[in-house]
């Protein structure tokens, strides 16, 4: 699933974005939502995470730069393209690691081009996020989403921060090699994102969302050992 945001305060130019990002997406079979705000207020008070966001630089009340700004000193880490009038504005985008701009009228040739390299980029970077194919559809999954991954019968659900659940066939053995360093393989049925374990006790890791994860004996000691590694990597 790939979250899109669009925040414009001129709905004709806020729908028509809509309408070729999920063409685009369509084309690749990908799973996506769109949600759209009309100023950067209501971008703000969004608690949701988000891959992909168009930013409309000039709105009223707090631009789209001062609301770049304010997300990205949030840890906001989505591709953010910049919607804008005026190509001069875009100088100021360094700051914020824009990943493109849209001069309005947006023209047709250019979006398809920039999507088509944001495309590429999501594929590369897959280093952060899994690739998940179900059938004939797609979906790109953060890593930093993910809780945790459970097995039963051959079948893989990764339980997700939003509380989705997204279910795939895949061996855990696999899926191990695809996942970064922040996951343990706590159990022959477990996976755990070590970013959000609360706490370990008695063979048992408590999750920041009150999920309890069964540890085994066979690999507790280790367990311990890859906390204080996941601490000097991930949290220093």
């Amino acid at each position: 699933m790939i979250r899109i945001a669009i925040c414009d305060d001129e709905k004709y130019m806020s729908d028509k974005i809509c309408a070729m990002v999920s063409d685009f997406f369509r084309r690749k079979n990908m799973d996506i939502t769109i949600t759209q705000f009309s100023n950067g207020e209501e971008l703000l008070k969004f608690n949701k995470l988000i891959d992909i966001l168009f930013l409309d630089i000039q709105m009223n009340g707090i631009d789209g730069m001062e609301t770049a700004r304010k997300l990205r000193g949030r840890k906001f880490k989505g591709f953010l393209i910049f919607i804008t009038v005026l190509k001069e504005m875009v100088f100021q985008a360094f700051d914020v690691q824009a990943y493109d701009y849209l001069v309005k009228p947006i023209d047709e040739k250019y979006f398809e081009k920039m999507m088509g390299r944001l495309w590429d980029s999501m594929q590369n970077g897959s280093e952060a996020s899994l690739l998940v194919q179900k059938g004939y559809e797609s979906s790109i999954i953060a890593f930093e989403t993910i809780v945790f991954c459970e097995i039963i019968d051959r079948k893989i659900y990764l339980h997700l921060v939003s509380s989705e659940v997204v279910d795939f066939y895949e061996r855990i053995e696999r899926l191990e090699t695809k996942l970064d360093s922040r996951f343990f393989r706590c159990h022959r049925s477990f996976l755990i994102n070590l970013q959000y374990l609360k706490s370990y006790k008695n063979g048992t890791a408590y999750m920041e969302g009150g999920e309890q994860i069964p540890v085994s004996r066979l690999r507790s000691k280790e367990f311990s050992n890859v906390i204080l590694q996941y601490m000097k990597e991930w949290r220093l």
